[in-house]
């Protein structure tokens, strides 16, 4: 990479920048506690607005070419009406990190794809440095850590073959920030999260006089419920998407969120747990033989039998309640009377500790091909998860070497990769509505897709991802409100690792072909 241009400050670094982690520094205002320190803040925000662009250059070797490429780091600022405006201090600022290949003059202009990660409280460094940009960390095919130390190689599969690339990292993940206890609450939301990023993708095509661009969206996980959002609001605000990707779905989270009188989670999560014991040797017989028998049967079972005796609840026959245990032990590998006294309802938190408790093994969530060890009491308290783990480490150091060496930035504080405050102070409410623990933003993709008749639409799942399973994916897909015709624009495909499966090689190239496949079609 060649070197950064140098940067000119329009002031001091403030206290916020000058060591202290931004983990520290409160996003939310537990009851009581006193308010954060808005100056501090304020002078963060403006400071990192007055930096100017990163700018390095690079090249990376595809199978049909080298991309002599140019990338662009910069924080664009988040206003209160989508739109830059002098008449108001910004909410926040947004880190976007843009990757273009350069092109001789008078050569039609390339498509673009906005890409970002989830949490919500995750950086885009997922995506960027793992499947979608020309960077990629090297992490073993089998979803457990390497060894120390960790480093970035070049990505022959990078997206950029087919776009122009631009990772968005939006306030507080990253090193991108809010102003003040008040922006943190406009922004730290699913409706606010999605008119910031509405008005920051305006933004950054007017500066880099890109609208006459196609424009796709590429989001993961969380990604995807901002994403299905983001496709109808770029459309209402003059944008119209040429596609969607979406990666390890989490559009309804009713379909997700096993809590009280929500039954559906239980029966969608099935399936993917007979993937993942299968995979682990717990069965046996024909549905032991093979991961398609399992997910199979399972599917089989939840259609034909299992969610009508969950709807009966204590109706069920005593008879017809043994069946079903019986049934969901044979799928899962947990005993069946474990089964019954949980009411015939496995949770995600019940299958991670009891499915390998004999081996003294907790199974990972977001990679469950991945195990860790339990404590020597074989507590049942949930204190990592082995599956993301497992890659967290490796991403967080080799990403922030590559930013500092390769891209030039030096910024006092660490670039946040997971910001747990984030998450847990999100505001999940739509509209007017109070109290929704189920957000959806399914109603969006539909609208989107049917107000634009040239949106297509490529869902990726992991078949071993039982943070957003495959099988949950397939249920939010089959009810989109939309007719034959328009379905007919929306692709599903199946990879065998968890919800990052472009860690494994041979799912990071089948991925990057459905890319270009569905792209072609």
């Amino acid at each position: 990479m060649a070197k950064p241009k140098p940067k000119t400050e329009a002031r001091t670094p403030s206290a916020a920048h000058t060591g202290t982690p931004e983990v520290t520094m409160p996003l939310t205002k537990p009851a009581g506690a006193p308010p954060v320190d808005a100056p501090a803040t304020t002078a963060a925000l403006d400071h990192l607005l007055s930096l100017s662009p990163w700018t390095s250059h690079g090249q990376v070797r595809t199978p049909k070419a080298v991309l002599k490429y140019g990338c662009t780091v910069e924080f664009l600022p988040v206003f209160d009406d989508k739109i830059a405006s002098t008449g108001q201090p910004p909410l926040a600022a947004v880190m976007c990190t843009a990757y273009r290949v350069q092109t001789p003059p008078g050569t039609p202009p390339r498509p673009v794809c906005f890409a970002f990660n989830g949490g919500p409280g995750s950086a885009s460094i997922w995506l960027q440095l793992g499947a979608v940009g020309p960077k990629r960390v090297v992490i073993q095919d089998d979803g457990y850590a390497p060894a120390p130390p960790y480093a970035v190689q070049d990505n022959p599969l990078t997206w950029l073959s087919e776009f122009d690339l631009v990772f968005l990292d939006p306030p507080h993940t990253g090193w991108a920030l809010a102003r003040d206890d008040d922006a943190r609450k406009k922004v730290l939301s699913v409706d606010g999260d999605v008119a910031a990023l509405t008005g920051v993708m305006k933004q950054w095509l007017a500066r880099h006089h890109r609208w006459n661009s196609a424009v796709y969206l590429a989001g993961e996980s969380y990604g995807t419920t901002r994403g299905a959002a983001l496709a109808d609001s770029l459309q209402a605000a003059g944008v119209a998407l040429a596609g969607l990707i979406l990666v390890s779905c989490a559009m309804d989270l009713q379909t997700l969120r096993f809590t009280p009188a929500n039954d559906l989670p239980y029966a969608l999560f099935l399936p993917a747990m007979a993937n993942t014991s299968q995979f682990h040797g717990l069965l046996k017989g024909r549905i032991g033989a093979s991961s398609q028998a399992a997910r199979e049967a399972a599917e089989a079972f939840v259609e034909e039998e299992y969610l009508a005796a969950l709807h009966l609840g204590a109706r069920l026959s005593q008879d017809r309640r043994r069946r079903v245990a019986r049934r969901l032990s044979e799928l899962t590998g947990l005993h069946a009377n474990l089964i019954e006294q949980h009411n015939l309802r496995i949770s995600d938190q019940l299958y991670f500790f009891e499915a390998l408790r004999a081996q003294g093994r907790i199974v990972g969530r977001l990679e469950s091909r991945v195990t860790g060890p339990m404590g020597a009491n074989r507590s049942r308290a949930w204190e990592f998860d082995p599956g993301i783990d497992a890659i967290s480490g490796p991403y967080a150091m080799a990403g922030q070497a590559y930013f500092a060496q390769a891209l030039g930035i030096h910024l006092q504080s660490p670039y946040k990769v997971i910001n747990g405050e984030v998450n847990k102070g999100w505001n999940w409410n739509r509209g007017e509505a109070q109290g929704n623990h189920f957000a959806s933003t399914t109603p969006d993709l539909a609208r989107a897709m049917r107000r634009n008749p040239h949106l297509k639409v490529l869902v990726a799942s992991g078949r071993y991802d039982l943070g957003t399973p495959y099988s949950a994916t397939d249920w939010s897909l089959a009810q989109l409100d939309i007719p034959d015709d328009v379905r007919a624009r929306l692709t599903h495909r199946y990879y065998d690792a968890g919800h990052m499966m472009y860690t494994r090689e041979a799912d990071l190239r089948a991925l990057h072909h459905d890319v270009r496949t569905w792209l072609k079609d």
